[in-house]
């Protein structure tokens, strides 16, 4: 059985990327806390999450935003331009829970409000 339910906050803003084949690849990272005070540590976990999930979390969550992730465990490595043997364990994504108030990220901007005379108000 490979399943991993985990709860963090975001340490970074989602980043969405297609691969050659046209699918919607979202990556960001994930810190989730274990123990208290001088005993907490923090683990910054890689979360992967394809195509409609990954879109979902890219227009939703920005750095800071608390979610749940249910997924599996992966291992995937590579090598790097150098020839070194490169390896990641990452967590492939397949269901999301928002923790925090999702909002758009363009409705994040802010903006000023126009003034408006008191004599200008119906009531």
């Amino acid at each position: 059985m490979n399943t991993v339910s985990l709860i963090g906050r975001l340490g970074r803003d989602p980043e969405t990327r297609n691969t050659g084949s046209g699918k919607s690849v979202t990556n960001f990272t994930l810190a989730v806390d274990y123990g208290f005070g001088e005993r907490k540590i923090t683990s910054w976990i890689p979360v992967v999450a394809w195509e409609k999930t990954g879109e979902l979390a890219a227009q939703y969550l920005v750095k800071g935003s608390q979610v749940a992730v249910v997924g599996r465990l992966q291992q995937r490595t590579w090598e790097d331009k150098n020839g070194n043997k490169q390896s990641v364990l990452e967590v492939i994504a397949s269901n999301l829970d928002f923790l925090t108030k999702a909002e758009k990220k363009q409705q994040r901007e802010e903006f000023e409000s126009p003034e408006i005379a008191d004599e200008d108000i119906p009531f």
